[in-house]
């Protein structure tokens, strides 16, 4: 039987899970692959800590060169997360001729075409499904099942703490500070939650995907991004009133070769699939001119699901190799293609005003939106009986640019208590 030696970049939750899949499941791993794989050396910060699985003494190093310099090792799988040293250790790996699988999203969507050109110039694989979906397939089938397709939209639900969260607040009625602690509780979301609350970890995946599905290079800075800590109960229960969902969204489209790239908080029908995807789980939903409407769906984080896909692409890796096919996943550039700016943005929009109850008030607003080329669809108005009353719009599409134009318009009017929330909506037209 062909063996092969691999050494892994950090035993933390995903470490852990590739350990325990090439070990329970051992022996369809080799049938499949056609090798035994061992796990040669692991690299980890404190060779004593206790990581709740019994690893043999002599595989832990402290050490990056024991790995860099053990002409046996084929495989380097960088499951450490952040910057820096991740990235580092990925390059000197590729130059020591050593395939390379990461799930570290922070460094793809980064530093990604560094590590592709890397890779390309000394001829070794770099596999990284795991950095977009946990256990979701969504590189493989953009850089293959759908190659034949040109995919016009491609738009996600790609943050478990995020979607847990949410999905707390909209079926149990919780605010986000408590629906955020039991997340935190949980081990969904951590101790400083800003990544993910904010959206970066959805901006990192967004990069990623877009990058690929669009053939170009798309850096996290040129996405635009709200987070969903602002997003309230009332929120929430106006957005059902109108019929929607509140889900945090990564959202791609190109159409006539411009890219729209953004993530905020949505208003989602609750009548689409992805409106229904609850608790810590995710869902992708990707349009192609030949392939229509498609929809993933599956955990997105965790030791196994995100295990599961790591030595998914060791196996590839694997394959690739007997083949000797070096197929490189980030073989998928198509040119450049520029980015609208955030004004040109698109939507219909969901806008939440307290405001002075007395008459004419609402008139001088709809006015307002009318003279910045807004249309409204409707609106709802709170119970009167206090001075001050809220008042909700569902626009028309409308830019970015004009919705912002009216509320700086109306935020100098002595009837605008406060602007209570700017939400847009997604009706996957």
């Amino acid at each position: 039987m062909k063996k092969i030696k691999i050494a892994i970049l950090g035993l933390g939750n995903v470490g852990s899970g590739v350990w325990n899949i090439l070990h329970t499941n051992r022996n369809e791993i080799i049938k499949r692959s056609g090798y035994e794989i061992e796990i040669a050396k692991i690299l980890v910060r404190d060779l004593n800590k206790d990581r709740g699985v019994e690893i043999p003494k002599g595989l832990l190093t402290s050490d990056i060169e024991e790995i860099l310099n053990d002409e046996e090792i084929k495989i380097v799988v960088e499951l450490m997360g952040g910057a820096g040293d991740p990235k580092d250790y990925m390059i000197r790996s590729m130059q020591a001729k050593k395939h390379v699988v990461t799930a570290n999203k922070l460094v793809l969507a980064n530093w990604g075409e560094e590590l592709f050109s890397t890779a390309e110039r000394e001829e070794v694989m770099f596999y990284y499904e795991a950095s977009v979906g946990g256990g979701i397939p969504i590189i493989r089938e953009i850089n293959e099942s759908l190659t034949a397709n040109k995919i016009e939209q491609i738009t996600g639900i790609i943050n478990g703490t995020t979607n847990y969260i949410l999905s707390k607040m909209t079926l149990e009625g919780m605010s986000f500070e408590s629906a955020l602690k039991e997340a935190q509780e949980k081990g969904y979301a951590e101790a400083d939650p800003t990544a993910d609350v904010e959206g970066y970890d959805v901006t990192y995946k967004l990069a990623i995907m877009s990058s690929l599905a669009f053939g170009t290079r798309v850096h996290p800075d040129s996405i635009y991004r709200e987070g969903i800590s602002k997003v309230t109960s009332i929120d929430i229960d106006y957005a059902k009133k109108f019929g929607y969902v509140i889900k945090l969204l990564a959202i791609g489209k190109e159409e006539n070769n411009k890219l729209e790239l953004r993530v905020h908080p949505s208003l989602v029908p609750a009548t689409h699939p992805i409106a229904n995807v609850n608790d810590a789980f995710n869902a992708i939903f990707i349009k192609g001119n030949a392939v229509g409407d498609l929809m993933l769906y599956g955990r997105g984080a965790g030791d196994l699901p995100t295990g599961s896909a790591v030595v998914g692409d060791i196996i590839s890796i694997l394959r690739n190799h007997e083949n000797e096919f070096n197929f490189n996943p980030s073989n998928n550039y198509l040119g450049l293609k520029e980015i609208k700016d955030a004004g040109e943005n698109e939507s219909e929009f969901y806008i939440r005003l307290n405001v002075r109850d007395k008459v004419g008030v609402l008139g001088a607003i709809a006015s307002t939106f009318g003279r910045n080329n807004v249309s409204i669809v409707s609106v709802a108005q709170d119970v009167k009986g206090e001075d001050f009353v809220s008042l909700v719009f569902i626009t028309h599409k409308s830019f970015e640019k004009d919705i912002r134009n009216s509320i700086e318009e109306i935020k100098k009017s002595e009837n605008l208590n406060k602007v209570e929330s700017i939400l847009r909506i997604e009706n996957f037209n």
